[in-house]
């Protein structure tokens, strides 16, 4: 990052940032890359730049960019149309009910992997596949929220570039598993991203000498991904101790990647206090509690949870 190559990114000027919009973009499959700030603007330029302003954004009720982005989408001129789901994703039969409703008319498809607030769980690429053809016999344009789409990849097997094929966009955040500082890119056609570039623009986005931060985006697409397998791992091992402990809580068989979502009603009270009394940090969010594994969660690290879960 100290050496990184700078110039002005807001002009294209600089040579650090492109390197890494062009590698993020290949990876995808995509013809262009834009690096933003972060994954909710990533979103939000996207659905700007693919979406009409009195129409709505279709996704699964617990999409992020329903539930996180301090209602970014009622501010692009666009009303939430929210999916039943059950682990994240939504079923093809109620994405094309509410494609045929026209009421009101969907102008974006959306869909999240891997989904943040339903633990993690993935869309496979047979899921994406039929969404994409959904969505495509409707002449409705898809936007992935893939923040954590290098997590589905490793997970699956498959190249992410497999999982967001059906996307006209997709995002993905080096800030989550690939531990880089600041940042997110969003990848589409040509067109589409010069749309969304005047959108970053006109959202505070542009961010002048960005290759500082970028430089860490192209050190975390060489050397972050293969270890993902590791926090799924660990993850995993988080599950099944809390489960142990506090049975109902979690199912330790549907924790797909890095995220652990527990619930509430089924731990103590003071769960969270007592976890942090030992230097353990998860967070409340509504009915569950989540815990994320990363590249600074050792074993050393699952073992010290397991100790103090079971010592409650």
């Amino acid at each position: 990052m100290a050496d990184a190559e700078v110039g002005d990114d807001v002009y294209g000027e600089d040579p650090t940032v492109n390197r890494f919009q062009e590698r993020a973009a290949e990876a995808l499959g995509k013809e262009a890359g834009l690096y933003v700030p972060t994954g909710t603007m990533a979103n939000q330029t996207a659905l700007r730049a693919l979406g009409r302003a009195g129409t709505a954004v279709a996704a699964a009720d617990r999409a992020h960019l329903f539930r996180v982005e301090g209602e970014s989408t009622a501010a692009a001129g666009l009303e939430a149309m929210p999916l039943p789901d059950v682990d994240g994703t939504y079923s093809p039969e109620d994405l094309e009910a509410a494609l045929a409703t026209g009421v009101p008319p969907v102008s974006v498809v959306a869909l999240e992997n891997t989904a943040a607030l339903a633990g993690g769980r993935l869309w496979s690429v047979g899921s994406v596949t039929r969404v994409g053809e959904i969505a495509a016999a409707a002449g409705v344009p898809v936007h992935c929220d893939g923040a954590r789409i290098w997590n589905a990849s490793v997970a699956l097997g498959v190249p992410p570039s497999d999982l967001v094929a059906p996307a006209t966009t997709a995002m993905f955040c080096i800030s989550k598993g690939l531990s880089a500082p600041v940042g997110s890119v969003l990848c589409g056609p040509a067109d589409v991203i010069a749309e969304a570039h005047t959108w970053r623009r006109r959202l505070g986005g542009a961010m002048r000498q960005a290759g500082v931060i970028a430089a860490a985006g192209l050190v975390a697409l060489d050397t972050t991904v293969d270890r993902l397998a590791e926090d799924h791992r660990r993850a995993r091992g988080i599950a099944e101790t809390i489960a142990e402990r506090f049975p109902g809580s979690v199912d330790p068989t549907a924790v797909d990647t890095n995220i652990v979502c527990a619930a509430v009603d089924h731990l103590p009270d003071d769960f969270l206090d007592r976890l942090r009394s030992e230097g353990i940090w998860a967070l409340a969010l509504g009915p569950v509690v989540r815990l994320v594994t990363h590249r600074e969660i050792a074993d050393d690290d699952v073992e010290h949870f397991r100790k103090v879960v079971r010592d409650l």
